[in-house]
């Protein structure tokens, strides 16, 4: 049967709406200006006093490489150690033991009070507070490495009590108290319980930590450890290819940080289901959605 409309229910011609697509001129405008500024960034980067073979040559060197690995190490040992000392900060912050409680507050207000590079230099200078420590001389003891992990890991703890904490007090107290009536322990409880409801709220802030944890390691270059930025450093001295080696170090800095960025979105997307209506859309679905931003919407 034909849904053309007749007799009463015809509409004059002269009464049908036209939709009229609204143009958004000011898009346009402000795209083409920052097009423009953009490509005039690219051309002073181009037509600079830069050897950009030198890049080139070094992006894939066996020492960039291995300073790009160290640098990934020392950011997952560092977060896992944040994210232990952050658990355990945060638990001890909402004890109703005074004691403990005081405790995790003042290990949260010290070690986010006072810069990360100072706390670097601190543990690789411990030796002038401690000589020798389990029986050990203390220079021996605090290698580069372990200098490197405990004042980025710690200095992280502070911030991940932090996140930990609000992601517990995101959870309805009555889940914790229906556990109580049932005669579940408080540790239980928090383990099987709290803990993994809280993770929703606990993972998008985690995974900007570790992100962060990745430029910031850059700072390990006071004590000597071999990251991604002591092994530029140590090439353009050589060379003295300043900021071609810096580019370098950039680039891997760079491709560090979008593979993780891309792990976290999908992780966030993932604990978004039981929250959500309609999941968060996908990187692909972003870039086709701006890419029709002068439609009508």
């Amino acid at each position: 049967m034909s849904n053309t409309p007749t007799g009463a229910d015809q509409v004059p011609a002269e009464h049908v709406i036209k939709a009229i697509p609204v143009r958004h001129y000011g898009r346009w405008v402000s795209a083409v200006v920052v097009v423009g500024l953009l490509a005039a960034l690219i051309a002073a980067f181009a037509n600079a006093k830069i050897d950009w073979s030198i890049t080139g040559d070094y992006l894939f060197t066996s020492s960039m490489l291995q300073g790009a690995g160290n640098t990934l190490l020392i950011s997952v040992c560092a977060m896992a150690l944040g994210l232990l000392l952050g658990v355990v900060a945060a638990v001890m912050r909402l004890s109703h033991n005074p004691v403990t409680s005081t405790v995790a507050w003042g290990y949260i207000w010290l070690f986010r009070g006072t810069p990360v590079l100072v706390q670097l230099l601190i543990w690789w200078n411990l030796a002038l507070i401690f000589p020798t420590m389990f029986g050990v001389s203390t220079n021996d003891l605090i290698t580069p490495f372990m200098a490197a992990l405990l004042g980025l890991g710690i200095n992280e703890g502070a911030y991940m009590a932090e996140i930990v904490r609000a992601g517990i007090q995101s959870v309805d107290e009555g889940q914790t108290e229906a556990a109580h009536a049932l005669g579940i322990s408080r540790a239980k409880t928090m383990r099987r319980i709290v803990l993994p409801q809280a993770m929703r709220v606990i993972v998008p802030p985690s995974g900007n930590e570790f992100i962060n944890m990745l430029k910031t390691s850059s700072l390990a270059y006071v004590v000597t450890y071999p990251e991604l930025l002591t092994k530029a450093k140590d090439v353009y001295t050589g060379n003295l290819a300043v900021m071609e080696l810096l580019f370098v170090a950039c680039f891997w800095y760079l491709v560090l940080t979008t593979v993780f960025s891309i792990g976290q979105y999908y992780l966030e997307r993932h604990y978004a289901k039981g929250s959500s209506r309609s999941l968060p859309p996908t990187p692909l679905q972003k870039i086709k959605k701006n890419l029709s931003f002068g439609r009508t919407r």
